[in-house]
């Protein structure tokens, strides 16, 4: 009920617009939101890197409705890339095509997303490209095809609720197209995805082993500590070595897990979001685990 109503919530326009703007948003953000400008988020990300995280930085948007607001997401991407590269920072980038304009037409966010891919290609980066709802699944999957054939420098995100997700996982192996396994973080129909938990599970820890054997240098994003588990037996089991994979995990969530995956060894790549754009993610990270508004309610007011 709780995860529904945050989810609902994190597509009302009305309540977006008016909490972006509020003077309690900082606060109520700075945990899992690097901040409002680049600068801000490149020492968020120097300051990982030292730790021995890696990183990919996210600019916070969606959902674009004009031309001009995709090519300023563009650009805001370029502008990421260059200042990676000038701090010396291990980091990709993040990016969502429906930013890009693939809501207005798929050639616009064909013409975004070439040269952001382009550029991380020349300058040794790379583009993990966020999957958004079911009905983006398939263009976004032939945008990440025609770039890897491209550049190379892509990584797809598949959503373990999703019941077509291991037929797509199987094809992107067999094209040796990296991929990111998540568990998914919108609201889908029953006939689309799964609707238990339990299932959700089941299916995240399938493709897990399924990626670990088969992928190229696959991501496991996940929270969990059953499927962190999981993961490390079945690559233990398949003697694979653990720069041959990587666990992903938000920004500012499970920090002890995190520091403690490090210290074992274990690549662990942070999402690193900004921006002022920032209310759609933040009410489905609350959504994913609603101990996260527990957490915030509990410490929101504390100094």
């Amino acid at each position: 009920m709780l995860r529904n109503l945050l989810l609902y919530l994190s597509t009302h326009r009305q309540l977006r617009s008016w909490m972006e703007t509020a003077s309690l948003a900082s606060r109520l953000t700075s945990r899992f939101i690097a901040g409002h400008t680049l600068p801000e988020a490149l020492g968020v990300c120097k300051r990982l890197n030292e730790e021995h995280f890696l990183v990919t930085l996210d600019h916070l948007g969606e959902s674009v409705t004009s031309p001009e607001e995709s090519e300023t997401a563009r650009d805001a991407y370029l502008e990421s890339l260059k200042s990676i590269r000038a701090a010396g920072l291990s980091s990709t980038v993040s990016l969502k095509l429906s930013q890009l304009g693939l809501a207005i037409d798929t050639e616009l966010c064909r013409a975004n997303l070439e040269p952001v891919v382009r550029l991380a290609a020349e300058l040794g980066s790379g583009v993990e490209i966020d999957m958004e709802s079911s009905p983006y699944v398939d263009r976004t999957l032939a945008l990440v095809r025609e770039m890897h054939v491209r550049y190379g420098c892509v990584r797809a995100v598949l959503q373990a609720y999703l019941y077509r997700t291991e037929a797509d996982a199987r094809a992107l192996c067999r094209e040796g197209i990296p991929v990111r396994l998540c568990k998914g973080a919108y609201k889908e129909p029953p006939n689309v995805a799964y609707p238990r938990k339990r299932a959700v599970n089941a299916s995240f820890l399938r493709l897990a082993a399924f990626l670990l054997e088969n992928g190229n240098h696959p991501a496991i994003a996940t929270h969990d500590p059953k499927m962190i588990r999981a993961a490390i037996e079945q690559a233990g089991r398949l003697r694979l070595p653990p720069d041959r994979f990587e666990f992903q995990m938000l920004y500012g969530i499970r920090r002890d897990l995190q520091t403690k995956l490090v210290s074992q060894g274990y690549r662990v790549r942070l999402y690193i979001p900004y921006g002022v754009a920032w209310y759609p993610y933040f009410m489905r990270r609350l959504a994913e685990r609603p101990a996260n508004l527990l957490f915030l309610l509990k410490n929101l007011f504390r100094p």
